[in-house]
């Protein structure tokens, strides 16, 4: 997996006007950069505030873990994920929901390989970047919708696959994210998780999951200027009841 988290150029006005004036809008507020990643033949670039005390507005994270902005950054666990979707068979036109998307590097790299993608989080602000990060990857037909876990809408489409990167690091939303697992995977779909293998809600969720799902687990490494980061990506498909 080759990817590169050094700012990379963008001329702006190449953007569509749409995009464009969600960009200008958002740089108002937050000095901007663009991220590149690459996953095999597949390139995609990442929109991204530049100064994480921008985003803070002076709110200290080590306070209260809530208030970190996890949406700003691009995890290992994301890049991670990123690869394993691309390397999927018979991506042309199946469906993926990316659940707390944040930049969206799983699923703008998802739909350069072929799926309909929809990505999700819980705020406006974080889906107009990925509004920006899809234009400016050349993709279209990428939809960005607000999705609560907490409320999900009734009307929300099913998907051929389910994906997440990081997004089981608070007890109370362990529940919330497997309901939503449960009732928007297709028939014989299948979820990709990937996350730090640190994640202390990670084995509490697939506790959860196993009695409705068959677990597959496999691992990958990454060397980080922290020194290296173990991935564990988790494979969840329903059982067949007879």
């Amino acid at each position: 997996m080759e990817r590169s988290l050094a700012a990379v150029p963008m001329d702006i006005r190449n953007l569509p006007e749409q995009e464009r004036c969600v960009y200008n809008r958002i740089r108002e507020k937050y000095t901007l950069t663009f991220d590149k990643l690459k996953v095999g033949d597949k390139t995609v670039r990442l929109l991204k505030a530049a100064d994480l005390e921008e985003v803070l507005a002076g709110k200290d994270p080590f306070a209260d873990v809530t208030d970190f902005p996890f949406w700003i950054r691009l995890w290992e666990s994301a890049m991670v994920l990123s690869y394993v979707l691309c390397s999927l068979p018979k991506r042309q036109g199946r469906s993926l929901l990316e659940l707390g998307a944040g930049l969206g590097a799983p699923g703008l790299t998802a739909a350069a390989a072929g799926f309909a993608v929809t990505l999700s989080d819980y705020e406006e602000i974080i889906l107009d970047f990925q509004r920006v990060s899809s234009a400016a990857s050349g993709l279209s037909g990428v939809q960005s919708i607000l999705l609560d876990w907490l409320a999900p809408p009734a009307d929300l489409q099913s998907f051929d696959v389910i994906a997440g990167a990081e997004i089981l690091f608070r007890q109370e939303f362990l529940q919330p994210i497997l309901a939503i697992i449960k009732t928007f995977l297709k028939p014989g779909g299948v979820v990709y998780l990937a996350h730090d293998m640190r994640r202390k809600c990670l084995p509490r969720f697939l506790e959860m999951a196993k009695e409705d799902f068959d677990i597959a687990v496999g691992r990958q490494t990454m060397q980080t200027s922290r020194g290296e980061v173990a991935i564990i990506v988790n494979c969840l498909r329903r059982k067949i009841r007879l």
